[in-house]
């Protein structure tokens, strides 16, 4: 079956370079494994990466043992769901690409914030 997005149409890529995803394929898809829900593909911003690294998850620092380049402004991700909820809250949210933003990501975000903040 193939993903939909958060306007009902097919999930679209987030990005190759940096290669994002859950799996790691340019997409933000999910299964039951994803525990972190990576569904909301965000056009990273230097005010949300600084807020990320407040809550302890660096983005921008490369890890290379996990095929991570780290992460600059204007590069293209797959955000956990609730970590871009707690942005939004502190008034840091990126950008979203809806076309990309896997219809999971409304089981925690509605759509009306999610295009409020639309790229």
């Amino acid at each position: 079956m193939t993903a939909l997005n958060v306007l009902g149409g097919p999930l679209e890529a987030c990005s190759f370079s940096p290669l994002t995803g859950y799996f790691r394929d340019g997409c933000c898809n999910t299964d039951e494994a994803d525990r972190g829900t990576h569904v909301v593909c965000a056009r990273v911003t230097a005010e949300f990466l600084d807020f990320s690294f407040s809550l302890g998850n660096d983005l921008s620092t490369p890890r290379p043992e996990h095929r991570f380049a780290g992460l600059k402004p204007g590069d293209r991700w797959c955000l956990c769901a609730v970590r871009w909820k707690e942005a939004l809250a502190a008034g840091k949210a990126p950008p979203v690409v809806l076309e990309a933003t896997h219809a999971k990501a409304l089981d925690f975000l509605s759509l009306s914030q999610l295009q409020l903040h639309a790229f």
